[in-house]
């Protein structure tokens, strides 16, 4: 399995089935829009940063909604959450992505905007992968991030939506995040390749950079 960051909550997770990328930006957020060919792109909410799946090139299908979806073998579900921690009043409806595939189980937060309650911990665990945002502003804070990584306890977890040189919100660094944990790995790449082995480890921050 291959996990390659392009910036914010931009992920392009290959298998050996298909290759899935994940809320694509337009080129306002600060890094380049992805030049790949995939697919099939999941949204998490209709935000700019979040849904521009028209600028990128090839043929793909589209996932926007929660539900139960199946493709090429990949069973895809999405859960309802909420943008902020006012039950989506502010910022609307989030959808959490989890990505059956190869035998792995990835979940996906998008613009998760608080802590989780316990029934949506039931459904999303367990996790191998779990790309998590962190910045805060319009996401869960570092120190929420911090509990959400508590409740999910995945084995390995992928920080997201935080500030880099490139982005242009006014979001925390990924450092307000990973100051809180311990087993952190800063890979100095966009890309994390895993096998089956990443079940045998204790939970792991991975920081991609660009």
């Amino acid at each position: 399995m291959k996990v390659t960051w392009f910036g914010h909550a931009c992920f392009l997770i290959e298998s050996s089935q298909l290759r899935i990328l994940t809320d694509p930006f337009d080129s306002s957020v600060g890094y380049k829009v992805p030049n790949v060919m995939v697919d099939l792109i999941t949204e998490s909410h209709q935000h700019f940063d979040h849904n521009a799946h028209h600028l990128i090139k090839g043929k793909f299908e589209v996932i926007k909604e929660a539900g139960s979806h199946e493709f090429r073998g990949a069973k895809i579900i999405g859960i309802k959450t909420f943008h902020d921690p006012e039950s989506g009043v502010k910022r609307g409806q989030n959808i959490v992505f989890v990505f059956e595939v190869d035998g792995f189980r990835l979940v996906h937060l998008g613009d998760l905007g608080h802590v989780l309650s316990q029934p949506q911990v039931d459904q999303l665990k367990p996790v191998d992968v779990l790309f998590l945002p962190v910045g805060g502003s319009f996401t869960i804070s570092p120190s929420e991030a911090k509990k959400v990584l508590d409740q999910l306890q995945p084995h390995v977890a992928i920080p997201m939506h935080f500030k880099t040189k490139y982005i242009k919100f006014d979001i925390a660094p990924v450092e307000e995040f990973t100051k809180l944990c311990e087993n952190v790995k800063y890979i100095g790449s966009n890309v994390l390749e895993f096998g089956a082995q990443v079940r045998e480890q204790d939970r792991t921050i991975c920081v991609l950079s660009i």
